[in-house]
């Protein structure tokens, strides 16, 4: 178990520490494990309805191989400004985890667990933490990502009938942003700038036009959320 050096009282849980005998392991085990079952099963893996090959999540297995797939949990029933504030904490942290050797940034990734909201709660309340949270992750260069039973009803990128954001227990996942997250930012100005910071010298060949005309678009308030 990792214990944030600015904040002892913020821990990331390591894959091993799920058979030792941590309080909050033992008091949480069995969505930890449910979790992580999942993302073995359904990120880890093809699914038919995703619309291009490959596993749902690309970099997911080799986080889990390679020690930097941490756990998190967010206890009680919070609020939208108490995951809101729970978050910005992690986020920081985040920026200062170093992967391992050899470990590239974008397979390092921290899922906070929030197993106490109810299922009449969960989605309205993790929807609008991430939506809160977006345009601070962004400008950080991370992304962040809301998933539950619900699912969030965000279509994938490649079958518009896909909801792929659907995990058994609700959750807000923490990653580096990637060349290849355009799609997920290009309807909000800011995100598009904090994106071509660091990508706009070096994009990906099937989003260079995107990214070209994205660089045309005058400075306008968004009109919906991006699908992620």
């Amino acid at each position: 178990m990792l214990i944030d050096p600015a904040d002892p009282s913020r821990t990331l849980i390591e894959l091993s520490d799920l058979d030792g005998e941590d309080e909050l392991v033992k008091r949480y085990g069995e969505p930890l494990r449910r979790i992580v079952t999942w993302a073995r099963e359904y990120l880890c893996n093809p699914h038919p309805d995703l619309g291009r090959k490959g596993a749902v999540c690309p970099y997911a297995q080799t986080a889990l191989d390679r020690g930097t797939f941490y756990l998190a949990v967010c206890q009680g029933e919070p609020t939208v400004l108490d995951i809101s504030r729970v978050l910005a904490g992690y986020r920081d942290w985040f920026q200062r985890l170093a992967a391992p050797p050899g470990v590239s940034p974008q397979f390092r990734t921290i899922l906070v667990l929030f197993p106490d909201l109810p299922d009449a709660r969960a989605a309205a309340v993790v929807d609008a933490a991430q939506l809160e949270l977006k345009s601070a992750y962004v400008e950080a260069g991370l992304m962040i990502g809301e998933f539950h039973p619900g699912p969030p009803p965000k279509s994938g990128l490649w079958n518009p009938d896909f909801l792929p954001l659907n995990s058994p227990v609700p959750l807000l996942a923490i990653r580096q942003m990637v060349a290849s997250d355009f799609p997920f930012l290009q309807e909000v100005p800011s995100h598009v700038r904090a994106y071509l910071e660091r990508f706009g010298d070096r994009p990906p060949a099937p989003l260079r036009e995107a990214i070209a005309a994205a660089r045309r678009i005058p400075d306008e308030p968004p009109t919906r959320e991006v699908l992620t």
